[in-house]
């Protein structure tokens, strides 16, 4: 189980890098393109975030070394936000136009629903983890928070998503969009953290070590 899910999260990192990458290539053809607005999308961020964690957590798994807390605390904030990403995408997006920045639709499935939903069936069902106390839900919030923030401060020289457009849709109509966004992400991050409290699939080794790194 341990070298499945070690596996498992190995994979979900290079298929985000994979799927940056080729779209990225694309993107830099396009007459709209530029660095800053390409890799501003909360899509591209909050893959690249779970990248990063995943390819670290699965090493560690396959090494049978203890997750420490520190990557506890990052996988979940990136479960939060990648969840909120393919929900997102899914429910207001998947019909819009993006400036040509997902026009690849392999990529496109992959980032927005291959990954989210791996990556949230792993926190689902593998307990390699310690518990989370609830004050880091707020711990959560700070990155996209700091994100929406930039985006806003932008204005009209970049609009990653039609529902941040205050030009067309207004200051209301906008802040009503982020605020709704926020408390799913807070919602997302309060599964998240009652989760941990929880495992379905684990092993004798990753029992022993979640009790000694907890």
């Amino acid at each position: 189980m341990r070298l499945l899910f070690g596996s498992v999260r190995l994979a979900v990192a290079v298929a985000v890098v994979i799927a940056v990458a080729c779209q990225w290539a694309l993107s830099l053809n396009s007459p709209v393109y530029a660095f800053a607005n390409f890799f501003g999308y909360f899509t591209i961020q909050s893959n690249l975030i779970v990248a990063a964690v995943m390819a670290i957590s699965g090493a560690l798994l396959v090494m049978n070394r203890v997750q420490p807390h520190w990557l506890v605390l990052a996988r979940a904030a990136a479960t939060a936000y990648i969840a909120t990403t393919g929900v997102v995408f899914n429910v207001l997006l998947v019909n819009a136009s993006l400036d040509q920045s997902f026009s690849l639709q392999w990529a496109s499935d992959v980032m927005h629903r291959v990954v989210p939903l791996v990556v949230v069936l792993d926190w689902v069902f593998f307990g390699d983890r310690s518990r989370i106390r609830w004050s880091r839900l707020w711990w959560f919030l700070a990155y996209p928070l700091v994100w929406v923030v930039v985006i806003l401060l932008r204005g009209q020289s970049f609009v990653p998503y039609p529902f941040l457009n205050v030009v067309k849709l207004g200051w209301g109509v906008v802040l009503l969009y982020c605020l709704g966004i926020a408390i799913f992400i807070a919602g997302m991050s309060a599964i998240v953290i009652w989760l941990s409290r929880y495992r379905i699939l684990t092993s004798p080794a990753i029992d022993l070590q979640t009790v000694s790194a907890r």
